[in-house]
């Protein structure tokens, strides 16, 4: 089963970028407990992250015709104004599970909202790391049924 996992614009620099809101681990070292977590769940993840969105609408738009079982999106700040990233991900016909380090709903107004949300099967957000490791088994879970 494939998952693959996208993270949006800025999220390259976890680790680096308010640690008191992100906590300090590396977008490496959560990608690497990712894959770790994908085998335990017989699960081949994919993890991809680009700061340009054109360029997450393509790998979008690729996941479709690779038979992608499901999708993990962390989008960033697109998660609240990007309708393109939006529209590609409703190309798809797998289930889409939203994910965020931080509590958006805790933060400033303009994080409340997310574009992505109503496409979704559902949103994860508040327990750092975890988040993704939550959002991966929510992903098995509805890939397989």
């Amino acid at each position: 089963m494939n998952i693959l996992v996208l993270h949006g614009i800025n999220l390259n620099m976890f680790g680096k970028r308010d640690p008191a809101q992100y906590g300090t681990t590396t977008l490496d070292e959560i990608n690497a407990q990712l894959t770790a977590l994908g085998q335990t769940l017989g699960a081949q993840v994919e993890c991809f992250q680009t700061n340009f969105e054109g360029e997450m609408a393509e790998r979008i738009h690729r996941a479709h015709g690779e038979g992608v079982k499901a999708v993990v999106i962390n989008a960033g700040a697109w998660t609240h104004y990007s309708y393109g990233i939006r529209d590609a991900l409703a190309i798809l016909k797998c289930p889409i599970i939203e994910v965020h380090m931080s509590n958006i709903h805790a933060r400033e107004a303009f994080r409340h909202h997310s574009v992505i949300a109503d496409i979704a099967k559902g949103q994860i957000a508040g327990f750092g790391v975890d988040s993704y490791l939550l959002g991966l088994r929510a992903a098995v879970s509805a890939a397989q049924g």
